[in-house]
């Protein structure tokens, strides 16, 4: 294989698909990058089994053919390299030259036959989604994934699809997001699957604000289409909770407030967290929140916020990172949060979006 590219071209191309990359593999080839000519193109592809990212670039190709080349060491070479035009020269001996301007390299690769090949989804149907609705959905739901490996159908969001609607879940067992969205074309059938969070942070990493994407359901497997940047992902088995369940019935009496004000109030006191004491304290008057932070041997901290609310006084304790994370999500100038009790989870709901968090001890 021989091709010639711009830096610029190769690096992108890197770029997009290291991430999944690891050094704590036990398979040597997962740390390297497929390259593979294909017509006027380069395709790049890379995997850790669970996840593999596939994009292609276009090259000028003087000798077709493919190589595995370790991707960090190959990434970090063509990073450094001088801007113009690079050549990617891979020999029978699996040696690979690497040449810039005034500046040469050698790597050693290894055969593309023991690389994993990338999954197939012939005849399966695509589903088109518009990348900034995908985008809006997931930066306002993954951050509420659990990241304990105990509890794997957790480590995923729920995507469910039906007729002309996709809707989103994540928990940890201790928050809840969902949010749900009209399809341009409805589908005809149900879809529901639960996909890993590396692959949804790789999905958001690519999503874009103009365009569609192409959305493909296998057995065991999904596929997203984005712009010609293929991610393929396994998909987490099991039994998603039945979230419906924990999520209480709208009040009359919310509270409303700023949001900017209500999230520096909370990142101020969360200042004073620490893994032992991570409660914050709202206490709520009909026309005032006061958010105050106690933490043994390190401080206290007491705020007032102004609000708008007719309902009852009452005190509730909250992780404040739980409401730091749904807070900086949201563009919405005012919240409005909804309280039962001193041991009922806090709601806030916005047009087609729910988030929940549930209480700590005060």
């Amino acid at each position: 294989m021989k091709i010639k590219t711009s830096k610029e071209n190769l690096l992108n191309g890197i770029q997009i698909v290291q991430n999944i990359v690891s050094s704590k593999i036990t398979l040597p080839i997962l740390s390297n990058i497929l390259l593979e000519t294909h017509e006027t193109t380069l395709k790049l592809n890379t995997t850790d089994l669970d996840i593999g990212i596939s994009c292609e670039i276009p090259v000028e190709i003087l000798e077709e053919g493919s190589i595995t080349i370790p991707a960090k060491r190959f990434g970090d070479i063509i990073r450094e390299l001088p801007a113009g035009d690079i050549m990617v020269n891979a020999k029978k001996n699996c040696q690979v030259d690497i040449e810039g301007k005034q500046c040469r390299f050698k790597l050693n690769g290894l055969p593309r036959e023991e690389f994993p090949k990338f999954p197939e989804f012939k005849d399966k149907e695509a589903i088109q989604i518009k990348q900034a609705i995908l985008k809006e959905m997931l930066q306002l739901t993954s951050f509420a994934v659990s990241h304990e490996e105990s509890r794997y159908v957790l480590n995923g969001i729920l995507m469910e699809i039906s007729e002309n609607s996709i809707r989103i879940v994540a928990t940890d067992g201790r928050r809840l997001a969902k949010i749900e969205k009209k399809l341009s074309i409805a589908i005809p059938k149900d879809i529901t699957v639960i996909i890993p969070v590396k692959a949804i942070q790789e999905v958001t990493r690519n999503l874009k604000e103009e365009g569609d994407l192409s959305f493909i359901v296998g057995a065991n497997q999904v596929l997203f289409d984005i712009d010609g940047v293929l991610i393929a992902t396994r998909i987490i088995e099991g039994e998603f909770p039945n979230y419906n369940q924990v999520i209480p019935k709208p009040i009359k009496h919310r509270i409303r407030m700023n949001t900017q004000e209500f999230l520096s109030s909370i990142r101020r006191a969360n200042l004073l967290s620490t893994p032992d004491f991570q409660t914050m304290k709202f206490e709520v008057f009909p026309d005032k929140l006061v958010i105050s932070k106690t933490t043994p041997d390190v401080g206290e901290s007491r705020e007032v916020i102004p609000i708008e609310y007719q309902g009852e006084q009452m005190i509730v304790g909250f992780n404040p990172q739980f409401f730091i994370d749904f807070l900086k999500n949201i563009n919405e100038e005012h919240v409005d949060m909804e309280l039962l009790g001193a041991d009922q989870p806090a709601v806030m709901r916005q047009q087609d979006y729910l988030y929940l968090a549930l209480p700590m001890r005060t």
